[in-house]
């Protein structure tokens, strides 16, 4: 049996998976590593500690497998999108990448907005400019830390870094590169009149390879450190949200998926890159060759949930607290949450609004917190599909993945407030799966990944919308969208009072 390796580099951790050539996952393991939050709204990390617990995760896992370590043919990766970690010209770290979810770069946004103007760079990139975007980042270094920028050669995202220490290569990866907004997402080529207008040496954007390309092998050095042969063949892979919908099989016209991690994604195949969305949600190349998504964001999705429990709850489990939340009847006795924890990017991009709950009384109990916040993150997944449905997509079905995925009462309220199918698949891996998906379609398994996906993918459990319960949750969803209407100025007055 012929084995590979699917690397997931997310936010919290690294996690990785040893699957067979049935889509069997042989093994597991995870190793974390911590966020870096100088301020309100910084969020770093030290790319360091993803390449040192990368390597302790593969040692790991060799360290316990059975097999010829000649049968694991090959690795890929999925990365969280859009941070920032700049090289100087010898290849070397000049600071903490600053991630996705890290908000100081509004004034940023604004000169993006003032030099390029929203419809040139929705043209051109197909996305807004947003704080957690990469090129707002490079000019907050560019401003803030000249003599950092200076020095900068050229930059990467969090797994192409990864994949550079394992290669010692340098590429980025179409996929991710999307979410940089100097990708020309159509020509899927650096743009550069944005590098020109931005004042950006287009010398520091990398060549571009596919998600499925062949990139090398791991080197000498990492064979060493991870027990691999030095001919374990290293492929490109892709961003997080585009490998996540490989593993979920997303990969054909009018398939969705709803992912609940630390973010929340809502995330639709698209064929064409001729859609206008008008920014009002995110488009962006596919892992899968010459195709796209569309994908609505929650910042704050499982973050709200872990959040509460860390603040509320810390003495009970989540299924303790699921068990509450459960008793609780639709609506959640008249207690609505929004989970704007750390601002909102679908369907607001707002990096100052902030979480509310709403109609609080004396007689609410535990559990109908837990279950405000379970509908509110729901909700909020829940404006990215009317998004799409007013833009004329039909979604009756949606493959549901993550923290959601591992509760009946949270796949339920996400049927109930989708009215739509739920799917819960046999094994879900999302993006690490993702990722060992184009690893073995590179190493000549399966001919295609929809061929890959057939076998590898099946279906476990499917979540119908209750019809009272759905008319329920259109009138509470109406309320709940006039919440950010009236708390987003009182959070402008506020913001001067935050650490």
């Amino acid at each position: 049996m012929k084995y590979v390796l699917g690397i997931d580099l997310g936010t919290s951790a690294v996690k990785v998976l040893l699957v067979n050539q049935n889509g069997e996952i042989h093994k597991e393991t995870s190793k974390s590593y911590p966020l870096i939050q100088e301020k309100t709204g910084y969020s770093e990390q030290d790319p360091e500690q993803w390449v040192i617990q990368t390597i302790a995760a593969i040692s790991e896992l060799v360290d316990h497998f059975d097999g010829d370590i000649n049968d694991i043919e090959g690795l890929s990766f999925s990365g969280q999108m859009h941070g920032l970690v700049l090289l100087d010209d010898e290849h070397q770290v000049l600071r903490n990448a600053i991630l996705w979810n890290d908000t100081r770069t509004t004034d940023q946004c604004r000169h993006i907005y003032d030099a390029i103007g929203e419809k040139k760079l929705l043209e051109i990139t197909k996305n807004p400019a947003l704080e957690g975007f990469t090129l707002p980042k490079i000019l907050w270094v560019k401003e803030n830390e000249p003599h950092k920028y200076e020095q900068a050669a050229t930059f990467l995202l969090p797994k192409d870094y990864v994949r550079y220490r394992f290669t010692g290569r340098l590429h980025m990866e179409c996929s991710d590169a999307a979410g940089t907004l100097l990708l020309d997402v159509a020509s899927q080529s650096w743009s550069e009149e944005l590098c020109d207008i931005m004042d950006i040496d287009p010398k520091i954007c990398l060549p571009l390879v596919k998600s499925h390309e062949l990139v090398g092998t791991i080197t000498e050095e990492l064979a060493v450190d991870t027990g691999l042969t030095k001919e374990t063949r290293v492929f490109a892979g892709g961003a997080d949200n585009a490998c996540g919908a490989i593993g979920s099989g997303i990969l054909s016209e009018g398939k969705t998926l709803a992912s609940i991690g630390t973010s929340g994604v809502v995330l639709s195949y698209e064929e064409n890159s001729d859609l206008d969305f008008e920014g009002k949600v995110h488009y962006f190349n596919h892992a899968k060759e010459n195709a796209y998504y569309t994908m609505g964001v929650t910042l704050s999705a499982g973050h709200s949930l872990s959040w509460f429990k860390e603040v509320f709850a810390e003495g009970k489990d989540f299924e303790e607290l699921l068990a509450e939340a459960n008793q609780v009847p639709i609506g959640s006795n008249g207690l609505l949450f929004t989970p704007y924890l750390a601002g909102e990017r679908t369907p607001y991009a707002d990096a100052v609004i902030r979480s509310s709950f709403i109609g609080m009384s004396d007689s609410h109990k535990l559990g109908d917190f837990v279950r405000a916040v379970l509908e509110g993150i729901t909700f909020s997944l829940n404006e990215s599909i009317h998004i799409f449905r007013e833009n004329g997509k039909k979604i009756d079905t949606i493959f549901s993945v993550g923290g959601g995925a591992k509760s009946e009462l949270w796949m339920q309220i996400q049927a109930d407030i989708f009215d739509a199918d739920i799917i819960k698949l046999e094994t879900e891996q999302g993006p690490g799966m993702g990722a060992a998906m184009l690893a073995g379609v590179g190493c000549g398994w399966y001919e295609s990944l929809e061929a890959c996906a057939d076998r590898f993918l099946e279906k476990n459990q499917v979540f119908k919308p209750n019809k009272e319960s759905v008319k329920k949750y259109r009138r509470l969803y109406e309320i709940y969208r006039k919440v950010y209407g009236s708390t987003a100025a009182l959070n402008q007055e506020l913001k001067e009072f935050r650490k």
